[in-house]
Parts: C-alpha cells; sequence; structure tokens
C-alpha cells in the first residue's frame, strides 16, 4: 500500500508539470505576493485533471493519506497545497480524531497564506471543534499567545459558518484577547467573523460593536456592520 501512496504522488506530480502555463504562472506568482511558486494551472482546469487523484485517495489508509496531503504540502507549487486540501477534508470530516488537531497546526503554521488558513480554520479546524468542543478554549488561548498571526487568525475564523451553532460569548473574548493589533489580517478576520454573525443576530453584534468602538480598528468596524442597516 505504501507503494501506492508513493505512485499516486508520482503521478499528481508528473500531471500537473504536464499542465502548467507559464503565463498563468506569473500572474498567480505575482497576485500572491511573490509568496509561492507556481504551475498557472488554473482553478477549473486543476479540479478537473485532480478527480481520479481525489478518487484514488479515497482508498488510502488514514496514515497514508496524512502522508500525502504532507510530502504535497511540501512541495513549492501552491497547486498542491489546494490539492492537498482537496485531499484532506473529506477524511478529516468523516470521522475526526482528538489528535488531527496537530496535524491542522502543522498546517496551518506551513507555507501560511489567507487562501489555505482561511480553509484549514473553516472546514478542518471548524469541524474538529464540533465534534470536540471541549478543546476551542485550550486550542484558541494556545494560538493566541503563540504571536503567529495565522494562529490567531485560526481561532478567530473557526466558527466562521457555525450560524446558529456560534458561541458567542467564546468569540467575543478571542476578539477581546486579538483587537489590539495594526495586522491586517487579524483586523480583516474580526470584522469578517462579526459580518457574518450579523446576518442571524444583528443586534448583538452592532450592540457589540458599538460599546467596542474605541477598541475595535476602522476596517474591523467597517466590516462588522457592513451587512447591518440602521
Amino acid at each position: 500500500m505504501e507503494k501506492s501512496y508513493l505512485s499516486l504522488l508520482e503521478d499528481i506530480k508528473m500531471a500537473y508539470q504536464q499542465h502548467g502555463n507559464l503565463a498563468d504562472r506569473e500572474y498567480m506568482y505575482v497576485y500572491m505576493r511573490q509568496k509561492f511558486d507556481y504551475y498557472g494551472i488554473k482553478t477549473p482546469l486543476r479540479r478537473s485533471i485532480s478527480k481520479p487523484f481525489l478518487s484514488a485517495a479515497k482508498i488510502l489508509t488514514k496514515s497514508q493519506m496524512i502522508n500525502l496531503v504532507d510530502d504535497l504540502w511540501h512541495l513549492p507549487q501552491r497547486e498542491f497545497h489546494h490539492l492537498a486540501m482537496d485531499i484532506a477534508i473529506p477524511r478529516f470530516k468523516k470521522q475526526p480524531e482528538i489528535k488531527d488537531i496537530h496535524f491542522f497546526e502543522i498546517l496551518a503554521e506551513t507555507n501560511s497564506w489567507w487562501d489555505t488558513v482561511d480553509f484549514i480554520a473553516n472546514k478542518l479546524m471548524g469541524n474538529y471543534f464540533l465534534v470536540y468542543p471541549e478543546e476551542r478554549k485550550y486550542y484558541c488561548d494556545k494560538w493566541i499567545k503563540s504571536g503567529n498571526i495565522w494562529m490567531v487568525r485560526c481561532a478567530i475564523l473557526f466558527q466562521l459558518k457555525y450560524k446558529d451553532k456560534t458561541d458567542i460569548n467564546l468569540l467575543f473574548e478571542i476578539i477581546r484577547q486579538t483587537w489590539h493589533t495594526d495586522e491586517f489580517f487579524i483586523n480583516k478576520a474580526i470584522g469578517w467573523i462579526l459580518r457574518e454573525n450579523s446576518k442571524h443576530i444583528p443586534e448583538t453584534i452592532k450592540e457589540f460593536v458599538h460599546n467596542n468602538k474605541s477598541h475595535l480598528s476602522e476596517l474591523s468596524r467597517h466590516e462588522a456592520l457592513r451587512l447591518i442597516t440602521n
């Protein structure tokens, strides 16, 4: 079985190399602030050529899947990282184990940028904390204290799609611990999560923003109230 995992990895690498586009590669590289290399494979094409690989990954054991995701994550081209996320989500969502959070942390801390961190926070950590809610406070405190802006963003955003399942008291506590910063990606995340919750508890969000106007950044306030009409 280990051979099949390695063969799958080689097949993926070969297919992505064959579909590279130099013009699109340059555009993607510049758009992502020159942080990652690319083959220049646009998302629709990447998803199309990845279908057989996603199917093949389903028959791997969980440990082999984790190895595959980890190997893809450490390749330089960003397309591999997005495929790794597509492989990870159905397996981790189905039956998450309490130890899985450690792998999610590794992914979030490695090759970090908004396009992967937001996925990890919402799809992987978000689902994990629905199954293990007792773990939320410990890890959010840990991530906030780490000083890593991407882990802080995970603490803020893991409840983004929770809707009426949101622990609003925990969310407000996290925001109070993270609003004293000029960091764009943190202030943007605060505004985003507040705006998302304004869709179902607008008065609560409006009151929170009003009462904490002097603490929240202008960006956070603007994003939070964007959908609320006076």
